[in-house]
């Protein structure tokens, strides 16, 4: 929702101000700046708890104590009631919320926080920076000159001048005491999971339907809408969300195939909207759209990664679309990591797919977390993702890997408990909710351009040459090749390069052999005697 830029350890107003100028599009509403005794603060905002009176870095203490935060807190309202008769609340803000509660409890407060956030507190001596327990809100770090700079993006970290750029480690916070300190660990595998298909289904169905409900807070004007693409994990969101927003607006986008065709995706969003009763918006983008928007895609995405560089093209069609009609959208992010959804997870052992749940989940806040943070921010759109609430991912992991992938009729189904636990609810009719699992590339009809062009673009020479430049960069492909000369236009600077995540599932072959046929077709399992 937010950009934030500062310093520990001096006064430096100069570079704080150049990185919160490299932040416009994450808050476009309104830009605030203090100077502690010890550091600086910088906030750029985009408006959607308490818009009227929300200005940030908020202040407390006689001026003492102040916080700017990224994200939002879901149980804000929750938490300001028990702080009520201990502190005099200026605003009606989450983030102020964060403030009292640290002054309350200390560090440990993040512990009590029902959200999605990176947050920096100067409170008098002390400093504390935090970041969500799965890092859905960005948060870089790096030292230069006895300070510490951080910042939401890293090309504004760069600014500073630094020589080695860090992500801020998902579930930990860091205090000026006691450093770096880990209050959130994706959950082991369960000696005992939960196998009872009834049991987990119902757990599932309550867990969530709350974890959208929870993610629709915004001001009385701020718009709420969803992706719908036709999917099982973003249009189960939107149909819960369209029970609690009249008319709500969701969006989809592809392409037209040689015939003229529109990709499934299209199609597929079209049928689940209408069942749901949404305000339904299309785009529909061609192969020259694609390779327009490629190099803003890619200076705004980060990385030069081919999987997220591929998924992000339609995702930033998609935010565009949305933009000219909301604020906020949800998204199904995390269905995937949380309920084996890959298809390469398929070939693993039953006793090794948490495990693998595990690994994607932990390492998911560089990769498809940062794809979906740029791209909406990229349109000052707020993204949010129920599926990664922390009551959602705990459960998921205490559930047995038999449910999340079913055998049926010779096939192996993807994500079955999640079907299962919204079978006969009436929120999604059949042919999306077992709807089979396709890339959001090839849902959208887009798969390939990339590569194409990179095979016409690269030589073998080329390839080579840019491994020996740059042996801390993972190019593996003519596209991570081509991808890489796009991003270094943009991002010259050696010292990101370490902080860059690489997403491995594509590295299995199946992740990326097409899906034939239509939602009319080969896309729906069929699970009549499950």
């Amino acid at each position: 929702m937010c950009g934030i830029a500062g310093c520990i350890g001096g006064q430096d107003t100069q570079t704080v101000n150049r990185m919160l100028d490299a932040l416009p599009h994450r808050g476009p509403n309104d830009r605030g700046l203090r100077i502690f005794e010890n550091g600086v603060l910088g906030h750029t905002r985009l408006s959607i708890v308490d818009v009227a009176h929300g200005h940030q870095p908020i202040l407390a203490n006689g001026g003492t104590s102040g916080i700017i935060c990224n994200g939002e807190i879901y149980n804000f309202a929750e938490l300001k009631k028990d702080l009520t008769p201990q502190y005099r609340f200026k605003t009606n803000s989450d983030t102020e919320v964060i403030l009292h509660l640290y002054r309350e409890e200390g560090p440990q407060c993040v512990k009590k926080l029902n959200g999605m956030f990176a947050f920096a507190i100067f409170d008098g001596s002390e400093v504390m920076l935090a970041r969500d327990p799965i890092g859905i809100k960005p948060l870089y770090y790096a030292y230069h000159r006895e300070r510490i700079y951080f910042t939401s993006e890293l090309g504004a970290m760069t600014l500073a001048g630094v020589d080695e750029v860090h992500a801020f480690p998902a579930g930990h916070y860091y205090t000026s005491r006691d450093g770096f300190v880990r209050y959130y660990r994706v959950p082991e595998e369960q000696d005992d999971p939960i196998a009872d298909v009834e049991r987990a289904a119902g757990l599932i169905r309550r867990t969530f339907i709350k974890a959208v409900k929870d993610r629709l807070l915004s001001d009385p004007d701020v718009p709420v809408g969803s992706f719908c693409s036709g999917g099982l994990d973003s249009s189960l969101v939107a149909a819960i969300a369209a029970e609690n927003i009249p008319r709500l607006h969701t969006f989809a986008v592809g392409m037209r195939d040689a015939n003229g065709e529109l990709s499934d995706d299209l199609k597929a969003g079209r049928i689940a909207a209408d069942y749901i009763g949404a305000t339904h918006h299309e785009l529909v983008f061609s192969e020259d759209d694609y390779y327009e928007a490629l190099p803003l895609v890619i200076r705004k995405l980060e990385t030069y990664d081919p999987a997220l560089v591929r998924c992000a093209v339609p995702c930033y069609f998609t935010c565009q679309l949305a933009a000219d009609y909301v604020t906020v959208v949800l998204t199904g992010e995390g269905a995937d990591e949380l309920f084996a959804g890959y298809h390469y997870m398929k070939h693993f052992a039953p006793e090794k797919l948490n495990v693998e749940a595990r690994r994607c989940i932990a390492s998911v806040h560089n990769i498809n977390l940062q794809r979906a943070d740029r791209m909406g921010m990229l349109f000052s759109l707020e993204l949010r993702v129920p599926f990664f609430d922390v009551a959602m991912v705990d459960l998921a992991m205490k559930i047995a890997p038999g449910l999340k992938i079913r055998e049926h009729n010779g096939a192996r189904i993807e994500k079955w408990i999640l079907r299962k636990a919204f079978e006969n609810t009436g929120y999604l009719p059949d042919e999306i909710l077992w709807r089979y699992k396709v890339q959001y590339t090839q849902g959208a009809g887009c798969e390939s351009l990339g590569a194409r062009m990179a095979e016409k673009q690269m030589s073998d020479a080329e390839i080579e040459r840019i491994r020996s430049r740059y042996p801390q960069a993972h190019i593996n492909s003519k596209e991570a090749a081509y991808y890489f000369q796009i991003f270094r236009k943009f991002h010259p600077q050696d010292s990101i390069l370490n902080s860059i995540g690489i997403w491995t599932g594509f590295e299995f072959a199946e992740e990326r052999q097409p899906v034939q046929g239509t939602v009319g077709g080969d896309l729906k399992h069929h699970t009549t005697d499950n």
